[in-house]
């Protein structure tokens, strides 16, 4: 590796830590500790799992050195530490909690100094980067679960710059040159045939991601443009469902997104956010749709509008792709595969941009709506 490219892994890996501590930066350390939410972790926790996330590899697993708190990575352990339980442990806090993030990253500067990181490299953690795209991926994912936890905390407003890092619109994988027609009604009609599904064998991707694969599939219709507040508001009226999660009434009817401790209508023209795949799938059944398979949503991925501002969610459960192998750990992806789990895809406007790629593969408990989690319905062709 050349030295240029280790000083642009460090610039990666101090902007995106540059991006979690502004993110935090508006709360104080009560908030940062407090619990809003069973499924949410505190704050603090979540920081102390991302220093300790890099600990592990950076330091203690490529550079071979011990841990700075002894035993104290058993705490941040996300199998082992259920979210519900994460706020009673006995963590790192406040000021010891920053002094802990800035002694990693000055150790894992020290081992980046030493490593040798290439194509040819022997060990496949360090092979093309691997392990510090892993890094950089966890970090920016834990982003995203903040932000899940500050739609909670009242008057926390998203300092502006930060949006810029964010994305609201999809870098779509224009190498592919599946059919893909204009049909009735806003939807795309998509010609049967075989599909390469997943990452190519080059770049970083999540082990569930791959191997890529041929899929055959039969002609399908699946919609532009994800459903709309408007859409499911149509829905709640006719079906009696629940609202989305941070809806409530306003005196006149109509309806308020209280995220924050706002009180702001809700736009009908905005895709609907933070439903379950319950909903979903009811939503798609009244519609007279269904939702899109996974492998459905990736061929068509290339021509579909508004991907990047709702986590779509897909009828198929979260499984292992025909040759899967856990790298570098299982507890990532194996440990979730079954019929318990159902797949999203696309990304939210609080996902990063690095994250957006037609192979990713995010999953979630069905009943789940925390997440920014949105609908876009499919059909038979």
């Amino acid at each position: 590796m050349t030295p240029s490219s280790k000083e642009a892994i460090a610039e990666r890996l101090a902007e995106a830590r540059r991006f979690t501590l502004e993110l935090l930066q508006p709360l104080d350390d009560e908030q940062l500790n407090r619990v809003y939410s069973p499924l949410l972790s505190p704050l603090a926790w979540d920081l102390g799992h991302i220093a300790n996330f890099e600990e592990l590899w950076l330091v203690q697993t490529i550079g071979q050195r011990e841990p700075l708190h002894g035993e104290l990575g058993r705490f941040y352990d996300a199998i082992e530490n259920p979210r519900k339980s994460r706020g009673a442990l006995p963590i790192l806090r406040d000021a010891e909690l920053r002094a802990y993030l800035a002694d990693v990253r000055e150790r894992t500067l020290e081992v980046l100094a030493e490593v040798e990181i290439g194509s040819d490299a022997e060990d496949p953690l360090l092979r093309e980067g691997f392990v510090y795209e892993m890094l950089l991926a966890h970090e920016q994912q834990h982003n995203e679960t903040m932000l899940q936890l500050l739609q909670m905390v009242d008057d926390y407003t998203l300092p502006p710059h930060l949006g810029s890092r964010l994305t609201s619109t999809f870098i779509a994988d224009t190498a592919r040159k599946e059919e893909v027609t204009t049909g009735e009604g806003g939807a795309i009609t998509v010609s049967g045939g075989v599909y390469e599904i997943g990452a190519p064998v080059r770049g970083f991707a999540y082990d569930n991601e791959r191997p890529r694969h041929a899929v055959e599939l039969a002609p399908f219709e699946i919609d532009r443009t994800p459903v709309s507040n408007a859409t499911y508001i149509q829905f709640m009226e006719e079906t009696a469902a629940e609202p989305p999660l941070y809806w409530e009434r306003e005196g006149d009817g109509g309806w308020v997104l209280t995220r924050m401790g706002g009180r702001d209508p809700i736009d009908p023209a905005h895709p609907v956010l933070h439903v379950s795949w319950h909903e979903a799938d009811a939503l798609a059944r009244w519609a007279g749709k269904r939702l899109p398979t996974e492998h459905e949503w990736e061929a068509a991925s290339p021509r579909l509008d508004g991907v990047g501002r709702a986590w779509e969610w897909t009828s198929s459960d979260f499984l292992a792709y025909p040759g899967f192998e856990a790298f570098p750990y299982p507890e990532y992806s194996q440990v979730f595969f079954g019929a318990t789990y159902k797949v999203l895809r696309g990304g939210s406007w609080a996902t990063h941009r690095n994250l957006m790629r037609p192979s990713f593969r995010n999953w979630d408990l069905p009943e789940r709506r925390q997440i920014f989690s949105g609908i876009r319905l499919a059909g038979d062709a």
